[in-house]
């Protein structure tokens, strides 16, 4: 029988300083409603592809929360055969935490969005509206608009004339992107957080050009009646010996300022040695192509940026030991020392990084999360689907996210969430064979084993998922075209809505600026302030 805690004994747990992971394992966009501050996200029907990443020690104390429906007694019982041995429920879900006078939070990475805030009000970040940004530039002034979101974002939609350089970039490269100390930078994002920080980075490491973070980020540029870019390619320029010079002060500086320990490799050796008693996360915190090329074994990639932007994306045990590493020590010490200021007690810099004799033990590729209770499902080829689609012998399911199924699947195939099955699956019309798809198959192979159980027909997987059916030439249907589920398992942003964007638009921003008020009412969370010396 699983433990259930109550949510008295949750928020004591929450408070008292040692390491916990609190797992909520509804789906993302039922979490997006409303759900507990220091909850982490991994939902029932993508646990085995989370949970490794989140909590990698199997004996780290864990609270799984849901919504009283019996969702987190089905994940405890799936995590004890993963091995994991501290694993209670709260009893009563969410609506108990909220019945005990704590407070629910709605939206996603909610602790990093209220440090945005929390950051902008104590240090006073400077700002600029998208209008006077607009005319500046028209009236010739000397501006660089640095976009401080990975680029595969940026490249979705920007803004005119912006350059790409990912949040950690930033004091990397500024040196470069801006040489002359007249250039005004301004830092922008898709909304507030990450041209906040960006910005602030900027100051902190007393930077001497003028610094603006652009107020609402490329929501507010299209608000405000400004047009976007698509399809930009501009990034920022590769690090001169100069610019690296100077990146280098400026990070040691901020490493004085916020007290950014660093530890050597015989320091780190022992962190490794006790990670059986303590959780361990060593961040690559360089870009993806970057850590592709070369990294540390047993080393996971969060690129600095995105690590202070979600950071419970990357690590699902709080007071769990982070140790940062890059080529240089300016974005380790950077993203460090944001999160210091989050509160995260044990942060580290790997000494010397990636460089000296380490460099002939780097590994390649691309990160791999470690899958738990993978088996390969029985398959059958894209071309062997289509036949079985013509004769009319096949009903496919889609188990991508409501986002993935709606911009291209299987022509008619149906979009289903895993931990319903038992609702959705018998009401499919059809007969013939199930066939199961994902992006990339691998969601389809881990939920075969769960509609073999509900079905008294036979179940296949797609081989290689929908990405083998696209690389056969075979068509793809785009929109929410057979809905066995509500699409409720992902978090919309506002530019992912059909309808009502500007709407969308100014609810999130609203949102975003009202949550440092909220989380100034809660027990489980303390930002630290450093004020300049």
């Amino acid at each position: 029988m699983t433990k259930t805690i109550s949510a008295c004994q949750l928020h004591a747990m929450l408070t008292d300083g040692r390491e916990i992971a609190l797992i909520d394992v509804r789906e993302e966009g039922v979490f997006a409603k409303r759900h507990i501050l220091r909850a982490v996200p991994a939902p029932l029907s993508r646990l085995e592809a989370r949970i490794d990443t989140l909590v990698p020690r199997r004996s780290c104390r864990m609270v799984l929360c849901d919504a009283d429906d019996g969702l987190a007694a089905r994940a405890a019982a799936r995590l004890a055969g993963f091995g994991y041995t501290h694993v209670a429920v709260l009893g009563g879900g969410v609506a108990a935490w909220r019945a005990a006078g704590h407070e629910l939070y709605s939206g996603v990475n909610v602790p990093s969005k209220a440090f945005g805030e929390f950051v902008e009000q104590r240090y006073g970040t400077p700002r600029i509206a998208a209008r006077d940004l607009e005319a500046r530039r028209a009236a010739g002034e000397n501006v660089v608009v640095l976009d401080s979101r990975p680029f595969a974002e940026y490249r979705k939609v920007s803004i005119p004339g912006g350059i790409d350089c990912p949040g950690a970039e930033l004091v990397l490269r500024v040196h470069d992107a801006a040489p002359s100390p007249e250039t005004t930078v301004v830092v922008n994002c898709a909304g507030r957080t990450r041209s906040i920080i960006g910005a602030q980075s900027l100051i902190n490491a007393g930077v001497a050009n003028p610094v603006l973070a652009l107020e609402n980020g490329t929501m507010g540029w299209h608000l405000a009646g400004l047009a976007l870019d698509r399809g930009r390619e501009r990034r920022a320029p590769e690090v001169s010996a100069a610019g690296l010079d100077k990146a280098r002060a400026a990070a040691a500086r901020v490493a004085r300022r916020f007290g950014v320990p660093t530890i050597d490799r015989d320091a780190l050796a022992a962190f490794e040695r006790e990670s059986e008693s303590r959780s361990l996360f060593v961040l690559d915190v360089r870009g993806p192509d970057e850590y592709a090329a070369g990294h540390m074994a047993g080393s996971r990639n969060a690129p600095g940026g995105q690590l202070v932007q979600a950071t419970d994306h990357y690590v699902g045990t709080l007071g769990a030991r982070l140790v940062l590493v890059d080529d240089t020590a300016v974005r380790a010490t950077m993203t460090a020392s944001w999160l210091v200021q989050m509160g995260w007690r044990e942060v580290y810099v790997l000494d010397g990084g990636l460089a000296g004799d380490l460099a002939g033990d780097l590994v390649t590729g691309a990160e791999a999360p470690n899958v738990l209770g993978l088996e390969e499902a029985e398959s059958m080829s894209a071309h062997e689907l289509a036949a079985l689609i013509e004769s009319g012998e096949a009903v496919v399911v889609d188990l991508a996210t409501s986002l993935e199924y709606r911009d291209g699947h299987v022509p008619g195939a149906w979009f289903a969430v895993r931990s319903r099955f038992a609702v959705s699956l018998p009401k499919l019309p059809g007969a013939g064979m199930f066939v199961l798809t994902s992006p990339d198959g691998l969601m389809a192979d881990l939920a075969s084993p769960d509609a073999e159980a509900v079905l008294d027909r036979p179940v296949r997987v797609l081989a290689g998922g929908t990405a083998a059916w696209r690389a056969a030439g075979f068509a793809i249907e785009t929109g929410q075209t057979n809905m066995a589920d509500d699409a409720d398992d992902a978090w919309y942003r506002p530019y992912d809505n059909d309808a009502s964007v500007e709407a969308a638009m100014q609810a999130y921003l609203t949102w975003e600026v009202g949550l440092v008020e909220q989380i100034a009412r809660d027990e489980t969370i303390a930002f630290e302030y450093f004020p300049a010396v």
